[in-house]
């Protein structure tokens, strides 16, 4: 029996998510709440990544999300995935560099990975083998 290891392309969540520089924070909040996600991708070269981690900063510290751009709070040269990564190598980088979300690319932007994919194919995969 031959076990196929699987990869990003496997689980990784599309259509993709994204969002304009020039929204608001606030705005990008609404999106991901009725979107149920927790990051963008931002429009822009180079790569960038706008995370519910970096809205939830910017309230923080009290700044005026109305008005504030998620070109304000994005990360800018985001790492990003390969569609053909195994899912233990893109669980590695997410470790190594302490982010949840990860962009799949290949010549263009194909979708997200993010932990809660890679936890839920984990547990899935679980279930099916007891």
């Amino acid at each position: 029996m031959t076990e196929t290891r699987p990869t990003v392309r496997d689980v990784m969540s599309t259509p993709l998510e994204t969002i304009s520089p020039d929204a608001t924070v606030q705005e990008a909040a609404r999106r991901m709440r009725d979107r149920n996600v927790n990051a963008f991708v931002v429009t822009t070269t180079p790569r960038a990544i706008v995370s519910s981690t970096d809205l939830l900063d910017a309230a923080a510290e009290g700044r005026d999300v109305t008005t504030l751009r998620v070109s304000d709070v994005m990360t800018t040269d985001v790492e990003t995935a390969a569609p053909d990564l195994y899912l233990e190598e893109v669980a590695a980088m997410m470790t190594t560099y302490g982010i949840k979300h990860l962009p799949v690319v290949d010549d263009d932007y194909l979708g997200m990975i993010s932990s809660t994919d890679v936890t839920a194919y984990l547990s899935r995969s679980m279930r099916h083998d007891e």
